[in-house]
């Protein structure tokens, strides 16, 4: 998912997140977790089982200094030993100081892996309400906003999903080569010495019909490279699956449309017999254009009206 799409989802289940991470940091939060490294990676362990978006688990002292270990789940082999490191400028504990309560802040880059993050900070107490100092828990906002949607276990397939669709454009590229070369074959054998009279005139017809192929099927690969392996697809969203039929649907189009065209020119030259077939291809070709674009106009609308009623 684009950094676009996951801010766009942050601000549509904003509630429901900020809820969820302080329900969770609230149901660590204790004393004796404070100063106990093991408990504390014991937690992030826990929750991780739970909830798969949780990253980082560790403690914060009154002033903002790192009191204990970056704690995160098994696995994970980065840095851990940052205590008293200054956090005094980061975001959730200049907010969690003030207000003295669980907070959840705003997203943010992180530090650590550099991608879009929120924090949760909450402040510990001794049995005689002296502040001890802070917890903080960090999350992955993509993989939160996934959760929250239901798309954590498609998100695990995607790797073999981008796979499969890179095999099957690299078969579709490998035919638009040998057509490419069956058209430039014929193209040098067509000489009036090998090929004469009226033949001589319609040879050209199948070489454009080799490289016309040769266009549909490389649109219809790159088309599928791009959409489902370059391109963050939000498959929630219906104009990203609009897009995807759309490109698909040109390029049948395109393909359509030069075939019918190539007919009626044989036709022009002498050979009648597929007159009626081009006719009933640039019709097909009509009706298809007709019926995406309605596709296209009805689908806008009713996602218009679908993104107002959320609202």
């Amino acid at each position: 998912m684009s950094y676009i799409g996951v801010i766009e989802r942050y601000h549509q289940y904003h509630d429901a997140i900020h809820d969820l991470l302080a329900s969770i940091l609230s149901g660590i939060t204790e004393q004796r977790l404070f100063d106990d490294e093991k408990l504390q990676q014991s937690a992030i362990e826990s929750l991780r089982e739970r909830y798969p978006f949780v990253e980082l688990l560790y403690t914060l002292d009154t002033g903002g200094l790192q009191h204990s270990e970056n704690h995160r789940p098994s696995g994970d082999k980065r840095k851990k030993t940052l205590v008293g490191k200054d956090r005094s400028q980061r975001p959730y504990f200049q907010l969690v100081q003030d207000n003295q309560r669980v907070v959840v802040t705003e997203p943010y880059l992180s530090i650590a892996n550099t991608s879009l993050c929120i924090s949760s900070a909450a402040p510990v107490k001794d049995h005689d309400g002296k502040l001890l100092g802070y917890v903080v828990l960090d999350i992955d906002l993509a993989g939160t906003v996934a959760f929250l949607m239901g798309d954590t276990a498609r998100r695990r397939f995607a790797p073999l999903f981008k796979l499969v669709y890179s095999a099957i454009a690299i078969g579709l590229f490998a035919v638009v080569i040998l057509l490419l070369y069956a058209s430039l074959n014929e193209l040098i054998n067509m000489r009036p010495d090998q090929v004469g009279g009226h033949d001589f005139y319609l040879r050209p017809f199948g070489i454009i019909i080799y490289l016309t192929l040769g266009l549909a099927i490389f649109d219809l690969a790159k088309t599928t490279f791009e959409e489902e392996v370059l391109m963050h697809k939000d498959i929630f969203r219906h104009s990203s699956t609009r897009r995807t039929i759309t490109r698909f649907m040109a390029a049948i189009l395109i393909a359509v449309s030069i075939e019918s065209l190539l007919l009626m020119f044989k036709s022009a030259l002498g050979d009648g017999e597929h007159l009626a077939d081009a006719v009933w291809m640039m019709m097909s070709a009509v009706g298809l254009l007709i019926g995406l674009g309605l596709y296209v106009y009805l689908g806008a609308k009713a996602e218009a009206v679908f993104n107002e009623t959320n609202k």
